[in-house]
């Protein structure tokens, strides 16, 4: 078995590389070819269990990621087996690994469903989420300009300084949730509020917007106008979204067509369905995370790693 560490995932898995990785996934949610168990957790006390397995049948691998919630810290492994023999190829730490593939999973939702023109990004969120979610987006679109509010004003401050150096483009700060929201082109949502930090009048004709951080259902981060005004809603996994989306579960009632009404962005990455259909559309990518994206970027990492020589080689259940 290779043991990878966060360096090793920092240095082998760019975000160009996996932006290409997560969309080939979505390909294979199309193809039939990809396998996704919901995520699943666990309360206690003072921590939280959280799990969630996948497989891509084409690649033969199959995999699980796990991690705990405490007080102290997040500890995330995603393990990574052969889908043939059952070996274990490799353990992954995966904090890392976990923001950059879900940053490429909404580099894949803007490319298919922000205007072409789209150039000025408002973010909500200036945590580490925040980070891989606007260099992904600058990957997929000409952005020239950002701005990003949080509550905390020192946070702001130096993620708009390190994003700014990092990306070579304007990052300012904004004073208010509604300014960000209505700066430019595109909306990225990182938060983990139980309540809503975007109002469906702040938002402009043809803004897409990418709602990452509410995962549970007793979080929200866009408001049932916001849901309403929008043309197209695309979620990763419908199932994983009916158990976890608070957005879509708090106000799916407030929608005509109801669940039937929610696109998998797959079918739009595949030409199955179609996306933005004119300029003035409002589109939504409301994103859980699943775990065909772990899987996908543990294979890329693993195979980069063997290539470089890179990790530990531990052996285990006395296999050679």
């Amino acid at each position: 078995m290779l043991f990878l560490t966060e360096e090793d995932v920092r240095e082998l898995f760019p975000m160009a590389q996996a932006i290409e990785r997560i969309e080939a996934s979505f390909l294979a949610q199309t193809r039939g070819q990809a396998v996704n168990r919901s995520r699943e957790r666990i309360f206690l006390p003072q921590t939280s269990l959280h799990y969630m397995a996948a497989a891509l049948l084409e690649e033969n691998l199959v995999g699980m990621k796990i991690y705990t919630a405490s007080r102290a810290a997040w500890r995330f492994v995603v393990l990574l087996y052969d889908g043939a023999s059952g070996e274990l190829l490799a353990t992954l730490e995966a904090d890392h690994l976990g923001r950059i593939r879900t940053g490429a999973a909404t580099g894949v939702a803007t490319k298919y469903l922000a205007r072409a023109d789209a150039s000025r990004v408002g973010l909500i969120g200036s945590g580490r989420q925040a980070r891989t979610q606007l260099e992904a987006v600058a990957r997929v679109r000409k952005v020239t300009a950002a701005k990003v509010f949080s509550r905390d004003k020192t946070r702001r401050a130096e993620f708009c300084r390190e994003m700014t150096e990092r990306l070579s483009l304007s990052v300012e700060p904004a004073d208010t949730a509604e300014a960000a929201a209505q700066f430019g082109e595109i909306l990225i949502t990182a938060t983990t509020s139980q309540t809503p930090v975007v109002r469906g009048e702040w938002l402009t004709p043809g803004i897409h917007v990418n709602a990452i951080g509410a995962n549970m259902t007793n979080r929200r981060e866009v408001d049932d106008a916001t849901l309403k005004r929008a043309a197209i809603i695309a979620v990763d996994s419908l199932e994983q979204a009916k158990e976890e989306a608070g957005d879509l579960v708090q106000g799916i009632s407030g929608l005509p067509q109801g669940w039937d009404g929610i696109l998998e962005l797959h079918q739009v990455v595949s030409g199955a369905k179609e996306g933005r259909t004119s300029d003035d559309a409002i589109t939504l990518f409301k994103s859980s995370g699943i775990a065909i994206w772990d899987v996908a970027a543990a294979g890329f990492i693993y195979r980069q790693a063997l290539a470089a020589g890179r990790g530990k080689r531990l052996e285990i259940w006395g296999e050679q």
